[in-house]
């Protein structure tokens, strides 16, 4: 085989396939997230101006960006600088900036999150952007995010998960992939009492149940 032939062997054609799930013409109609049927709104309402000792907010219809690449390839950390104007987390680490932000995933993967009106626009900018073996995959219909907050979510948590959620062991900024209950999630340590946990559509119920359970010791209130 030829230099050249052999050369080609490792070009790889690029594969588009983006699509707007938010086209202006249909954005009168109303999202539904996944815990949609369980109407946090209302309970919000009902429970406003209530104190707990865990505070609960589902921070719904965001944009879920998955990049796959590699950060040896400068073609693709320099894309998603220049696409989103944060530069890709190292192991177990989040960066955010306004109303964006990274969360590692794996050695090859990292989850960014976009407000939902702009996920398109993102996604299409990374596709155009990235360069070399890489792969932007938009799962905004199939995941959510759930912000837990308050003095006894540590405690939540570590009936929940098989991690040790210590400050000392998980300082914020923190992210990691594991097992919740029985289900999966990505959890970060956002502030100094407060936590995020990205979860799938599929188990959003399950979660949700799941927390109202874990938290009857506590007070759980729901916020928006």
């Amino acid at each position: 085989m030829s230099d050249s032939e052999n050369n080609s062997a490792f070009n790889y054609a690029a594969t588009v396939n983006c699509m707007d799930q938010r086209p202006a013409q249909q954005r009168q109609i109303e999202g539904q997230s996944p815990l949609q049927h369980a109407d946090l709104a209302t309970l919000a309402k009902a429970q406003l101006g209530q104190t707990g000792s865990i505070q609960l907010t589902e921070l719904k219809l965001l944009g879920h960006i998955i990049l796959r690449g590699n950060l040896d390839n400068p073609g693709f950390s320099a894309g998603v600088k220049l696409t989103l104007g944060l530069a890709l987390p190292g192991t177990l680490q989040m960066v955010s900036d306004a109303d964006i932000s990274i969360r590692w995933v794996s050695p090859d993967e990292w989850l960014v999150v976009v407000p939902g009106e702009r996920s398109y626009e993102i996604e299409q900018a990374l596709v155009n952007n990235l360069q070399g073996h890489c792969a932007v995959v938009n799962v905004s219909g199939g995941q959510t995010i759930l912000r837990l907050e308050g003095e006894d979510v540590q405690k939540l948590l570590q009936k929940s998960v098989p991690l040790d959620v210590h400050p000392l062991s998980f300082p914020i900024g923190k992210v990691v992939t594991t097992v919740f209950a029985k289900t999966q999630a990505v959890i970060s340590r956002t502030g100094d009492q407060q936590w995020e946990l990205v979860i799938r559509r599929s188990f959003s119920d399950y979660v949700w149940l799941w927390l109202q359970d874990c938290s009857a010791e506590f007070k759980l209130v729901i916020t928006e």
